[in-house]
């Protein structure tokens, strides 16, 4: 009986192996299927005359997006005519980095997320500047890349580089759609993330067989003539099969509502705590960055609550004009020996880089607070010359009404906002006399004693920032565009032109220490300009190099005008005028 079941096993032993076999070949067999999406295409459409542009023109709608800027490209037409199609106003330029710092503008002033579509290869390239100062500027950017087709990507076909690679450092989300049903999760993925936690850049890119209709595509993977033998045969269905995977289910319904936006936020006990520090100081000061301008608070609500607070501000990037032109609570001047005087310092969404001079301007006696979305911009250099006594990861703006709900009856003591007011005074008198040329700062003054209430001020890098941020008075909220911690020089035409359309009834007034590299950029901006506002007055070329020959003589004038023209010029609703001051 021993021998008869052993036996019997032995017998058993190939039949399991067999099955065992004939599972695995199987299961490989579905896997294959599903990766190939041979299963997917049985239960769904594959045909139909639309294109993948109007899907993403759709998710752009939906997210109360205005605006696309662009330089035109066969890659990513479809999208433009869909967007157009839609109401959302195309907008060309003569150059990607333009399209980028415009839809940079719209982001920091509109709230929403600023876009830029652009077409592969040398098109993304050209971008990699504007999103590195977008990446800095913390703005909320959706760029969209067109490439070259799923099947011919690293074959060598016309553009095709490695763009994720290139975008992955400088951007929080970068993704290739694969298939034309990816596009509306895809794009609303990046939406969101451009606007959560700290905000900034996103990429997506679509090759050109994702966004064209079935029938052309199709064209394209069409066999010109029959296949021959065993490998011909399998390669068209290969072809095939990816054609219909690359549709399949690309037009059933889909939800183009906004994801949710993850903020953070102070804790309740933070916020206590932060109170006790506050009500005990005799000298506080506030320094606010661009973070406190992002939504969701409102700007002048943030307004009211540090005009209840009473306490001296220093503003900073975006925050300029967050107390409008005449503050007594608005300090620009001596902030070095304000810090060194406070007992207690609220970084408000400032960080301690070069510009606190990495923290060693904080007087390690003080009481500090630091509030900040990103984490390691919250603690930069704390580990060398700083150290706050309460650190926060969340946002700014939101905490400082938190903060003056809970300091309710609380005001600083006003003796010290009015010394600090006495020093800006003091300081920002502009009467030095020149022999023989204008004062720099004597301009500025005069530039700002004519602004009108509702003008935007873009300041485009180099000399003009350094000065212009201490003289000049943003006449509210929202009012001042700047490169931010990046520094790009020629970022003027497209920032005057996404603020232009953002608010037109505002005169945009761009202030610009003028380099030889940005002269083509400003005069096809203002070639553009012509098209939307009628009459206009021209750079040209030869004007400026003129100009730039007679500076060159006045050495001394300001630092670094020898090699520059600082100019100075205003868009109105129609009129695009420049004035050379030399």
């Amino acid at each position: 009986r021993r021998g008869d079941r052993e036996a019997s096993d032995m017998d058993a032993c190939p039949c399991a192996l067999l099955g065992c076999s004939v599972g695995v070949v199987l299961g490989g067999l579905v896997y294959a299927a599903y990766k190939l999406g041979v299963l997917y295409q049985l239960l769904h459409k594959v045909s139909s005359p639309r294109h993948g542009g109007e899907s993403v023109a759709q998710v752009l709608r939906a997210h109360g997006v205005k605006f696309v800027f662009t330089l035109v490209g066969g890659h990513i037409s479809p999208i433009l005519v869909a967007c157009e199609k839609l109401g959302i106003q195309i907008v060309d330029t003569r150059h990607e980095a333009t399209a980028v710092f415009a839809a940079d503008a719209v982001a920091r002033l509109s709230g929403t997320v600023g876009v830029a579509a652009v077409t592969a290869g040398p098109g993304l390239t050209n971008t990699v500047t504007a999103v590195k100062n977008a990446q800095m500027a913390e703005s909320p950017l959706l760029l969209i890349g067109g490439a070259a087709a799923t099947l011919l990507q690293g074959r060598g076909a016309l553009q095709d580089i490695d763009q994720m690679s290139l975008f992955k450092p400088l951007c929080k989300f970068c993704a290739s759609v694969r298939t034309v049903r990816e596009i509306v999760p895809v794009v609303k993925k990046a939406l969101a993330i451009a606007q959560s936690g700290t905000p900034g850049p996103v990429f997506v890119e679509f090759p050109i067989d994702t966004l064209y209709p079935y029938h052309l595509v199709e064209k394209e993977f069409a066999v010109k003539s029959a296949p021959k033998g065993l490998i011909g045969k399998v390669i068209a269905w290969y072809l095939h099969n990816h054609l219909m995977n690359l549709f399949a289910g690309a037009w059933e319904k889909s939800d183009f509502s906004p994801l949710p936006v993850q903020i953070p936020y102070a804790t309740d006990d933070q916020i206590q705590k932060c109170i006790e520090l506050v009500s005990r100081a005799k000298k506080p000061v506030i320094l606010m960055g661009s973070q406190v301008t992002l939504p969701p608070t409102p700007v002048e609500d943030i307004r009211k609550a540090l005009d209840s607070l009473g306490i001296p501000c220093f503003l900073g990037g975006m925050s300029r004009g967050m107390l409008g032109r005449d503050s007594p609570l608005h300090i620009r001047q001596n902030r070095r020996d304000a810090l060194k005087e406070a007992d207690l310092v609220l970084l408000a969404g400032t960080v301690c880089d070069f510009r606190l001079s990495y923290g060693r301007v904080l007087n390690r006696r003080t009481k500090i607070i630091a509030v900040n979305r990103d984490q390691s911009q919250l603690l930069k250099n704390s580990d060398m010359f700083w150290k706050p006594t309460v650190a926060i990861q969340g946002d700014a703006g939101s905490f400082l009404l938190r903060l003056s709900k809970g300091l309710k009856g609380y005001r600083c003591p006003e003796d010290w906002p009015q010394s600090l007011k006495q020093g800006d005074i003091t300081k920002e008198k502009a009467d030095e006399k020149t022999e023989h040329h204008l004062n720099p700062l004597s301009v500025l003054h005069c530039v700002d004693e004519v602004l009108p209430e509702d003008s935007i001020i873009v300041a485009d890098g180099g000399d003009f920032v350094g000065s212009a941020a201490y003289i000049m008075r943003p006449r509210g909220p929202l009012r001042w565009l700047d490169p931010g911690a990046f520094g790009t020089l020629g970022v003027g035409g497209g920032f005057a032109l996404g603020a232009k359309l953002c608010r037109p009834d505002s005169e945009v007034d761009v202030g610009h220490t003028l380099r030889k590299h940005s002269i083509s950029e400003q005069s096809m901006n203002s070639v553009y300009g012509s098209d939307r506002s009628g009459g206009q007055r021209c750079l040209l070329e030869s004007d400026i190099q003129r100009a730039g020959a007679h500076t060159r003589q006045q050495r001394g004038l300001w630092p670094g005008l020898h090699r520059s023209v600082f100019y100075y010029y205003c868009i109105k609703l129609k009129m695009y005028q420049a004035l050379y001051i030399i």
